[in-house]
């Protein structure tokens, strides 16, 4: 393996960012092999080199595989379901790399969904601490009150304590219904349909259109597609550098629009078997019960 300079091989070993990373080789908390470097130039080989910051040793990640889903509503975000469901996974079954998914989506909900090898980034992405930012749009039913998002940003109670949402705006207007933007700063239990109902919006729809900013643009439900190195490098620095609270606006208005729904159910993954016609009479058209938003 080549050399590379310190601060990047400390940047790429989750440390710091490179700037807070030359900050602590000045400072003279970086050993190289036991001895103290403070020179910036410094170069290491990541393959002999043993690097330690404050006495603890820093690794650089292995090359990693890293997968974004477009989840469809009507599965499980898990490698399997007791209850027989489908799962998420299933959709990825041609990828030989073992993976997880990086948090969870609800059962109903869709969007984008991040499956990984490398748990030091999937533990920076789903932990509570790291302050990742989440953002979804949420299909409400009719005209939603001013008053009612100002309180979802504002706080509620919930049952299993106080929650806010960082952002909640309206994104986009359909006939019927309003897409709004909701940004929240954890992935707790159901939590954005919580804050909706908690402040009695009507939720019919549920998207991610991204995750760790990298957007589900281009992939219909149950596609999946490989991160580039360029996203994988720009996630790591993301968390280097937390997002604020103020609202995003600007990034909302490149938020890409959830599928066209068709028909009940998420699609069939690749080698899954074809589900059981129902049984009875067939229905006539127009008199089906509609499908849940």
């Amino acid at each position: 393996m080549a050399e590379e300079r310190l601060q990047k091989f400390l940047a790429r070993g989750g440390a710091a960012s490179r700037r807070g990373a030359e900050a602590l080789i000045a400072a003279g908390r970086v050993k190289v092999n036991d001895r103290v470097v403070t020179a910036l130039g410094t170069k290491v080989d990541p393959a002999k080199d043993l690097v330690t910051l404050d006495g603890r040793l820093v690794s650089a990640p292995e090359a990693g595989s890293y997968y974004l889903l477009y989840k469809p509503p009507g599965c499980v975000t898990t490698a399997s379901d007791p209850e027989g469901r489908p799962t998420a996974m299933q959709y990825l079954a041609e990828v030989r790399t073992r993976l997880f998914p990086v948090g969870r989506l609800d059962y109903d909900a869709e969007g984008a969904v991040l499956f990984t090898d490398d748990g030091e980034l999937a533990n920076r992405l789903a932990h509570p601490r790291y302050g990742h930012r989440r953002v979804y749009l949420v299909k409400v039913k009719g005209e939603p009150d001013p008053r009612a998002l100002a309180r979802m940003a504002a706080g509620v109670r919930l049952e299993d304590g106080p929650a806010r949402a960082l952002e909640a705006e309206v994104h986009e207007r359909a006939d019927r219904n309003v897409w709004i933007r909701v940004r929240v700063a954890e992935g707790r239990y159901h939590l954005v349909k919580r804050l909706c109902e908690a402040v009695g919006l009507s939720v019919q729809r549920l998207f991610r259109p991204e995750f760790g900013g990298v957007s589900v643009q281009g992939l219909r439900p149950g596609q999946f597609r490989a991160l580039t190195p360029a996203e994988v490098r720009a996630m790591r620095q993301r968390l280097q550098a937390p997002d604020d609270d103020r609202p995003s606006v600007a990034a909302g208005r490149r938020l890409p629009r959830a599928a066209r729904r068709h028909g009940h159910g998420p699609p069939p993954a690749p080698g899954a078997e074809p589900a059981a016609a129902p049984r009875g009479p067939p229905r006539r058209p127009g008199r089906g019960a509609p499908g849940k938003g």
